[in-house]
């Protein structure tokens, strides 16, 4: 009886923290680096955290919701992380990182035919802007004295807004944007900033989790995975 009862108390416990061990990484419909294709959901983004969760050896589950909500999420749940999230001073301290799912430079873009001009940030502050909301290129923006901002709920319909002239401009990822431009008339204004985009994980992240999934990323990069996703979603400037 004694020893069944022991089982059972181990058995439960093991239970206990393969649940415990799972964990939530939230991302928003940005494509190509997340997007939904039905019901499942895929991008260069996803595919890259697909590998390394699997390789780490990390139970874990992949959700697709509004950028504020997942950003809200990594904040304040534990085993929690949100991704692609660019890695600035502001965050730093804000949560744990595994990195790098790409480096990037972001620009401000314009729809072609717009007759909207900048020749640098000081110049394209008289223009009004669209982002998303708790994006960190909102913040970038703010920061860089912008006052004229439209903020919208996702990359989508910042997108729309900028195709149907309801804003001037709005900033992108240049590596996306050297694959958008071929398919809608666009056209690059100038740079707004540069970062290291990464998993950005919740502050008290388990460390041994956070080692593997690190360690399972460098792996993914040095094999030339990483690049090789990156040339299947059309991103081979990414190089």
């Amino acid at each position: 009886m004694k020893k069944l009862l022991l089982f059972t108390l181990l058995g439960f416990a093991a239970a206990t923290h393969a649940i415990a061990a799972s964990v939530t990484l939230a991302t928003e419909e940005y494509p190509p680096f997340s997007y939904r294709d039905g019901k499942a959901i895929k991008g260069a983004s996803v595919e890259q955290v697909d590998k390394l969760m699997k390789d780490a050896g990390i139970d874990y589950k992949i959700e697709m919701m509004p950028w504020a909500r997942a950003y809200n999420l990594a904040q304040t749940t534990p085993l929690s992380c949100v991704f692609t999230t660019a890695h600035n001073a502001k965050r730093d301290p804000m949560f744990r990182w595994v990195e790098p799912l790409l480096v990037d430079r972001n620009i401000l873009i314009t729809r072609s035919g717009s007759g909207v001009v900048a020749r640098d940030l000081e110049e394209a502050r008289k223009y009004t802007i669209g982002t998303q909301r708790e994006d960190y290129t909102e913040t970038t923006l703010k920061e860089n004295g912008f006052t004229k901002l439209d903020v919208a709920t996702d990359f989508n319909a910042t997108l729309r807004k900028l195709l149907n002239g309801r804003i001037d401009m709005m900033p992108i990822s240049e590596i996306y944007f050297a694959k958008l431009k071929a398919e809608q008339p666009l056209d690059k204004v100038t740079v707004l900033s540069s970062q290291q985009m990464g998993i950005a994980c919740e502050k008290n992240f388990p460390s041994d989790l956070l080692t593997k999934m690190q360690a399972a990323l460098d792996r993914l990069i040095a094999d030339g995975t990483q690049k090789t996703i990156f040339i299947k979603y059309g991103l081979s400037s990414a190089d």
